[in-house]
């Protein structure tokens, strides 16, 4: 029976699988463990599931035991692994794609509409008890008619733009490359980064995280904006200078911000939470009980098809 260590709790159901067809050694106390933990608590181990906090940078995979042969991510995103220098071991790196793309598209939706209808001010008044109705008390900009500019029409990215369609929004995107017409539908698609901005009243970025996607809105971008624009990510937090944003939301280049990532999770910029304007949750992307349950299933049964055939449909290096 092959033995794995899985870094992180996972949901009971998840543990239960992963138990019943593997020897398991998991993470009781749920904590992020430090590098040289993983190193030792895998080294009699043939593979290794893991999650995003969990930071397996090449001097990390060059000291994992050589009995190693897969690592199997609990996320679509892999930032976390170094996968050249796990494809120097022939180790093998899995991810869980497809599962969280509704969970997700959801969430992009949560926090731009949290961010127009200004949400963390709402909640803020409702706590003080106090609040007094006036034909302008707290208002925000509405998502109907709205043209909605989509930074990476993948697999999210369209599932975000079927959401935003039912609230009567006009989808506009910009890609590595254009859809096919049936994917499309009738998004209209934006040769550059620039011209998609222009146009985009409202702003959903859904990319992944690549070395040329780092800072992508920074403060020469930001002025492609209408003056207005509202901004979500849903993504990953190094998208945004944060610098060159909270300028922007302080000088009103930027109505408002949506978040659910941001750079250097769980510390964010101190400003984002003293601002009105910016409307934050604490990266729940993926957090339903299906998709959590979905997610850990599919990255177990990675694990499980890479021992029994040597192949895996969801190897990303």
């Amino acid at each position: 029976m092959k033995k794995i260590l899985i870094t992180r709790k996972l949901i009971k159901s998840s543990e239960e699988y992963a138990a019943s067809i593997f020897d398991v050694k998991l993470n009781k106390e749920d904590r992020v463990l430090t590098k040289d933990e993983v190193i030792s608590q895998s080294n009699d181990c043939d593979g290794i599931l893991t999650s995003l906090t969990e930071k397996l940078d090449a001097d990390t995979i060059s000291k994992l035991s050589g009995k190693i042969k897969i690592i199997s991510n609990f996320a679509v995103g892999v930032g976390n692994i170094d996968l050249d220098a796990a494809k120097k071991r022939n180790i093998v790196v899995t991810n869980t794609p497809d599962v969280l793309t509704d969970a997700t598209a959801e969430i992009a939706m949560l926090v731009l509409l949290g961010a127009a209808r200004r949400a963390k001010e709402g909640m803020e008044w409702a706590n003080k008890k106090n609040w007094k109705w006036s034909a302008d008390f707290l208002m925000g900009k509405q998502l109907t008619g709205s043209r909605l500019g989509i930074l990476g029409m993948g697999r999210i990215g369209r599932a975000v733009a079927d959401r935003a369609r039912s609230f009567g929004m006009k989808i506009h995107y910009y890609n590595r490359s254009r859809l096919d017409k049936n994917l499309e539908k009738d998004a209209i698609y934006h040769k550059s980064l620039e011209s998609l901005l222009s146009v985009s009243n409202f702003f959903s970025i859904n990319c992944p995280a690549t070395k040329e996607t780092k800072h992508i809105i920074n403060s020469k971008t930001i002025k492609h904006f209408p003056d207005g624009a509202i901004i979500s990510n849903s993504a990953r937090g190094d998208m945004i200078d944060d610098y060159a944003m909270v300028e922007a939301l302080k000088n009103g280049k930027i109505f408002s911000l949506g978040l659910d990532v941001y750079n250097g999770e769980p510390n964010i910029h101190p400003e984002y939470l003293t601002l009105p304007n910016v409307f934050v949750l604490p990266h729940l992307g993926s957090a339903t009980i299906k998709t959590r349950t979905a997610m850990g299933d599919l990255a177990i049964k990675n694990i499980e098809d890479f021992f029994k055939t040597g192949q895996c449909k969801n190897r990303v290096n």
